[in-house]
């Protein structure tokens, strides 16, 4: 398992609802980001993805919202496997969004699997994804996922 993979944003104008406060829509994207950002560090950009013909899909996303976000302060986000499944082609990541101070702000939660994007069907990943996804760092409610049978 490797180190923790965090990244920090500076939250912008276009984040901002008429509250003067992040837009709900917001956190999921920088959630998103950080996942993308995470795949592409280790070899996995859009343009490798599309080489493979797989992309990653998401089947829920469940946000928590504990303190406000407001503009240009830095937000940290951090991603850990909160589930994957034995082959790998399911997966659970839970994201943390910091305040400056450190104060979580939000949890966004995520169920995702891998997509053929040709058969536009569920696949099991290559192994290198299924390793990378095994190297994200563990979150205490860890499960692995298994599958039901039919």
């Amino acid at each position: 398992m490797s180190a923790s993979f965090e990244r920090t944003y500076t939250v912008r104008w276009a984040d901002m609802d008429p509250n003067g406060h992040m837009r709900h829509s917001a956190y999921a994207d920088y959630a998103a980001q950080h996942r993308i950002e995470y795949l592409a560090e280790h070899g996995f950009t859009l343009m490798r993805f599309a080489q493979l013909g797989l992309g990653p899909i998401l089947f829920r996303e469940d946000t928590r919202f504990l303190k406000e976000l407001h503009i240009n302060e830095a937000l940290r986000v951090t991603g850990e496997l909160s589930g994957l499944s034995e082959d790998g082609s399911r997966w659970n990541i839970l994201h943390t969004l910091f305040k400056a101070d450190g104060r979580p702000a939000a949890t966004v939660a995520v169920e995702g699997a891998w997509l053929d994007l040709r058969a536009r069907k569920l696949l099991v990943p290559p192994p290198e994804i299924t390793d990378l996804m095994r190297q994200l760092p563990r979150h205490e409610s860890y499960a692995d996922i298994v599958r039901k049978a039919n």
